[in-house]
């Protein structure tokens, strides 16, 4: 049967984490399901945002998140979404200027002894500059509604900072995180790889934490499209998932040749050394940064949907009383992957929920189609979030955090 469109324009971030996208097109896994894709490197995520909306692009890699904030109409357009997987876990750096580090391990030599870095040595320097009376300290992450927000607000706020308050965060697309770093336009910032060990390769900056500290097994990226379009060209949809499935898959057991795949021009356009310090743990970064496919990586858990959502709700980003749960199940879309990854014979999970937070060591989940080994999924601080029950388990995943017990 002929699929209801072959040809394809999904669009990309110049991330490590659009590999599937990347993989699909270049190894033929998209050629493979009957699918012409170009692929279209868009420089920010409010470009892939809008295309996506409008349809100038049929599908994107997306924040796990902004398929929920578009949902929500919490962007400029209102358009339902559909995330049907994620394409990896993890992969995300917070990174410090070296000026901004060197006051910290004055300020708090102890708490720049520990891996991750202790936050409490950045509240120590911002503590001497309002008592100083000098400016507040600007951050940036890559989107308002993102993991980087959430992971930097809770790196932040592990040691007492308020982060409506005590800095200022701004939202500055991946690729030019460097240069605003460099300029002195900012202090820090959390990016996806390779723009955050990028700086310190190129003695800019440090890196203080990893998304596997602040919350391990968390899915970051996702493929989405508008509901519209997945109603119109569901056979179609099918076929990139099972596609990008296969080329997850691949990404896992090719590191190497896939360094090389990423950092051509059209893609990363950076030094293949660059693209093999965070696929490989190199250069002081752990080896489990990133997963592509490994522990269940591409399965949309509306757990973590909500997680994001009730997040938000905490930074007023979203009305305190948006029900979770309904926009969790409406956006993140579990039975559209169990078809596609039956179709190629993996297991899948039997539930769409499970209890964040459980976990600091790798345990292996029992409900699903066949036992699937699972990576740890702490939370900073110890903390733990239950789906099930929001109040007051959800408040105690944040202050958990809150209290700086890394």
């Amino acid at each position: 049967m002929a699929l209801e469109k072959t040809r394809l324009k999904l669009g990309i971030v110049p991330l490590v984490d659009a590999a599937p996208l990347v993989v699909a097109k270049e190894r033929g896994f998209f050629s493979e399901v009957g699918l012409d894709v170009e692929l279209s490197r868009e420089s920010s995520w409010a470009s892939i945002r809008d295309k996506v909306a409008v349809g100038a692009l049929d599908g994107a890699q997306m924040l796990a998140p902004q398929p929920l904030s578009m949902t929500l109409g919490l962007s400029p357009i209102k358009v339902p979404m559909v995330a049907g997987m994620a394409l990896n876990l993890g992969g995300n750096t917070i990174t410090l200027a070296n000026a901004l580090w060197e006051r910290m391990e004055k300020a708090d030599p102890d708490s720049m002894a520990k891996r991750p870095i202790d936050a409490r040595a950045l509240k120590a320097v911002i503590d001497k500059d309002k008592a100083d009376g000098a400016p507040i300290m600007t951050f940036a992450t890559v989107y308002s509604f993102s993991s980087h927000a959430a992971e930097l607000r809770l790196w932040l706020e592990s040691a007492g900072i308020d982060t409506e308050c005590d800095v200022r965060l701004v939202v500055v697309p991946p690729p030019q995180m460097i240069s605003y770093l460099s300029a002195g336009n900012i202090s820090g910032y959390c990016v996806g790889e390779p723009w955050g060990s990028l700086a310190m390769r190129m003695g800019l900056g440090r890196v203080a934490a990893t998304s596997g500290d602040i919350f391990a097994g968390r899915l970051e990226k996702v493929f989405a499209v508008t509901r519209d379009w997945a109603d119109h060209h569901s056979e179609t949809h099918a076929a990139i998932l099972e596609a990008l499935l296969g080329a997850a898959r691949w990404c896992d057991e090719n590191r190497c040749e896939l360094a090389e795949l990423l950092a051509q021009p059209q893609y990363l356009n950076v030094p293949v050394d660059a693209v093999m310090a965070p696929l490989l743990g190199e250069g002081g970064l752990p080896k489990d940064l990133i997963t592509f496919h490994g522990g269940a990586a591409n399965f949309p858990w509306r757990s973590q949907a909500m997680w994001f959502l009730e997040s938000m709700k905490r930074h007023g980003q979203v009305p305190v009383g948006t029900d979770s749960r309904a926009h969790a199940d409406a956006v993140f879309r579990p039975d559209l992957y169990r078809v596609a990854a039956q179709a190629l014979g993996l297991p899948v999970p039997l539930v769409d929920y499970k209890t964040e937070g459980e976990h600091d060591q790798p345990w292996t989940l029992l409900r699903a189609t066949r036992p699937i080994q699972m990576g740890p999924d702490r939370l900073l601080g110890g903390g733990v979030f239950d789906p099930f029950h929001l109040s007051p388990p959800v408040d105690q995943a944040f202050t958990a955090a809150e209290t700086g017990d890394l």
